[in-house]
């Protein structure tokens, strides 16, 4: 059985920075948007964590620093007027609802800013702060949320998402947004241990799509899993049987399904 989550000890090494750029292409949609550099949820998967310390210029392991890009409002209200139109994604390299965000808001007021233009916008967190922003998210006409919740298992989110929202937080959040009339969706990736069936009943009405992705970045992890007794969750078999079962379950509720591997 795993051991307890890593908690953090210590506050993250926090800089305010001003920033050169704050909408960015991505390949993953056509822009993204990072309010801040670093992440102080700290996921033990996250694949930010394999390059951001070298091109942040930071020492501290990741999840222990954060540069906050006061400027980015500011910034973003003069890069989208030249922009073309595209999908805007918060966030690619941080939880745009990590904890620093009730201090400075910037993402609240990112979102403020491209309610007034015409741009898709898609969100992605993990963390129920999000609520918040509901009134404004609702101004942005083409828009969705959406939460990563890779297994239904509270003590195993703990362990690898040392200071994200509980799943259940998570999912309660993503139920407002549904009945708000905003599209929502769930990334279940990189699929933890758990029991698939229980996590498809959650996301049912929760949901509108989910995504199903694996963990990519084995050797980065592998300790880890090691160390908590979880290496057969780490396998291929692992992940073919775990999205095979959610998938089924998921569409059997009428959720839509897309397999990211």
């Amino acid at each position: 059985m795993p051991g307890p989550a890593n908690a953090q000890a210590t506050p993250p090494v926090v800089r305010e920075i001003e920033a050169k750029s704050i909408l960015n292409a991505s390949k993953i949609h056509d822009w993204c948007v990072n309010p801040y550099t670093g992440c102080e949820v700290g996921c033990v998967y996250c694949y930010a964590a394999l390059f951001m310390r070298r091109y942040s210029g930071h020492s501290e392991p990741w999840g222990e620093f954060v540069d906050v890009k006061v400027n980015a409002p500011a910034l973003l209200a003069r890069q989208i007027v030249r922009a073309r139109r595209g999908t805007i994604w918060f966030a690619s390299v941080c939880d745009p609802y990590q904890p620093l965000e009730e201090r400075y808001s910037l993402t609240r007021r990112l979102l403020e800013v491209l309610a007034g233009h015409d741009f898709p916008v898609e969100i992605q967190t993990k963390s129920a702060r999000m609520r918040r922003d509901l009134d404004v998210i609702r101004r942005i006409p083409d828009v969705q949320v959406g939460f990563t919740i890779a297994t239904e298992d509270e003590t195993i989110a703990r362990l690898f998402e040392r200071r994200a929202s509980p799943v259940g937080e998570r999912i309660e959040v993503l139920r407002e947004f549904k009945a708000a009339g905003v599209r929502t969706f769930a990334f279940a990736g990189p699929l933890l241990p758990g029991n698939p069936e229980r996590l498809a009943a959650l996301l049912a009405g929760a949901a509108d799509r989910v995504l199903i992705d694996r963990m990519n970045y084995v050797p980065a992890v592998r300790g880890f899993y090691a160390r908590h007794g979880l290496l057969e969750a780490l396998t291929d078999s692992f992940f073919k049987t775990q999205a095979a079962r959610l998938a089924r379950a998921l569409r059997a509720r009428g959720v839509c399904v897309e397999r990211v591997f």
